[in-house]
């Protein structure tokens, strides 16, 4: 019985010092978001974004989107990605080996025709069948791959190898670009002085029940299902109140894969994405981080407040746990190949604190929930809980979640503000009460699972279904 009070004891003083910990380190980064957006807010109030758009010094992108059966969005979003508001920039449609109708549907709706091009092969990749240009001068901008398949990372790395220009902006094809993100995400690159700029991130907003018109939103509707509207107020938390705070910092971890700006020379003397983890988003970001400390070269990389980004989200609970799934995988591959970093002061704020607070805060948390509650069931079995402990930890951590996620709709109204129908606030604020009790428990769930599968070896992506976007009637 000493042993079984002893566990409960530690069980106890643990959870409470993990919480505690957890807490304020949301706390932490939600006042430096609010500072660095604010920040940013004034800084370009008054920019006048086309006089860069036009520069003979503004640098040349090449946009990068790989596909894989999207024949329901990809010709919104290839539209969109050509009516970008950045003049010297290509666009680069990667089809890795689709099995529906993607080719033929690009063929058609853009005129398409087989050339000879030369590929410089810096990265290897699986084979290209044929390479194709419009034959109308209106799509000039547009080159599109077929290749075998190999998976998005492989698609992007033959982007790399065929891109001309000296930045890559790496785009999931099912996303919808506002008109002038292109301009926005390079100003970073053409301002910073003393340290070189070699990624820069957008912020992701929710596509789902949108309405788009020639690859254009020209209407923000809160989702119209339960799940995706929940995930709206995650993805709020996310980029509002956590990953501008370690932009602040240049801390950053991560930029997500369904948007970013990447230096090309950079990403090529990392080896590109890799082919072997399901997490190549993070796996790109933390090699440059490495290899930039490697070079003893001063660096950063950047967020953009701004809702550059709309894609579509997991409508269906089986899969967004897909999705969950693969992150967690992911993320702990990540981890896992670079756990040099882990508290290694040679690698500076990387090493002892991004690297930490992802293995703890972000890797381990689910972990620690589930075997937490595993725990406290059995010592309610055995009749060893304190329940005025477990009743005030609970409401504890559920009202935070409440308040923090409640201050990030405020930070949302007094920013940009893109939910104008009266009913949304309505509707979000039931999201933000249920979420804690039905939606974050199922995320645990898959978490778990995700980290089971990659002890089992389980490698593969899972198929994510697209409904497409609601289209505007003419």
């Amino acid at each position: 019985m000493e042993i079984i009070e002893f566990l409960s004891e530690f069980f106890k003083n643990g959870l409470l010092i993990y919480t505690a910990a957890l807490i304020f380190a949301y706390i932490g980064l939600a006042i430096f978001s609010i500072y660095e957006t604010r920040t940013y807010l004034q800084r370009n109030s008054f920019v006048d974004y086309s006089i860069i758009s036009e520069s003979p010094l503004a640098p040349t992108i090449s946009v990068i989107a790989p596909a894989y059966n999207e024949g329901a969005t990809i010709i919104q979003n290839v539209h969109s990605l050509l009516s970008l508001h950045y003049k010297k920039c290509e666009v680069i449609i990667v089809n890795d080996g689709s099995t529906d109708d993607s080719l033929q549907l690009l063929r058609k709706a853009f005129e398409l025709e087989k050339i000879d091009f030369k590929i410089n092969p810096q990265l290897k990749t699986q084979p290209h069948k044929a390479i194709y240009k419009s034959t109308n001068p209106k799509y000039a901008k547009l080159i599109v791959v077929d290749k075998e398949n190999g998976g998005k990372s492989d698609a992007l790395n033959l982007g790399i190898n065929i891109a001309s220009h000296k930045l890559i902006a790496c785009v999931d094809v099912d996303c919808i670009l506002e008109k002038d993100s292109l301009v926005r995400m390079v100003k970073p690159f053409l301002e910073e002085t003393e340290s070189r700029v070699i990624a820069v991130g957008g912020v992701l907003r929710i596509a789902n029940s949108c309405e788009v018109k020639d690859g254009e939103i020209v209407k923000v509707n809160l989702p119209e299902s339960f799940v995706p509207r929940i995930q709206t107020v995650e993805y709020l938390r996310a980029f509002l109140l956590g990953r501008m705070a370690w932009s602040r910092l240049n801390g950053l971890l991560l930029i997500s894969g369904a948007f970013g700006l990447f230096d090309k020379d950079t990403v090529i003397a990392c080896g590109g994405y890799d082919i072997t983890t399901v997490g190549e988003d993070m796996e790109l970001v933390v090699k440059m981080r490495i290899y930039m400390h490697q070079q003893k070269e001063k660096y950063k990389m950047v967020y953009i407040p701004e809702p550059l980004c709309w894609t579509e989200i997991p409508e269906s609970l089986k899969i967004l746990g897909i999705q969950r799934n693969r992150w967690t995988r992911g993320t702990a591959e990540t981890l896992t190949r670079h756990k040099q970093l882990f508290l290694n002061p040679k690698y500076k704020l990387l090493g002892l604190l991004s690297y930490p607070y992802w293995l703890v805060f972000e890797w381990a948390a689910p972990i620690i929930e589930f075997v937490g509650f595993l725990n406290f069931l059995i010592l309610a079995f055995l009749g060893y809980v304190y329940w005025k402990f477990f009743w005030g930890l609970l409401f504890l951590v559920y009202s935070f979640s409440i308040v923090y996620s409640l201050y990030a709709i405020v930070v949302e109204e007094l920013t940009y503000h893109q939910y104008k129908n009266k009913w949304d606030l309505g509707k979000i604020l039931v999201a933000i009460f249920i979420e804690p009790i039905f939606f974050h428990p199922y995320l645990v769930l898959a978490a778990i699972r995700g980290n089971f599968d990659l002890i089992v070896g389980k490698k593969s992506w899972g198929e994510m279904k697209r409904k497409g976007f609601h289209a505007t009637r003419t």
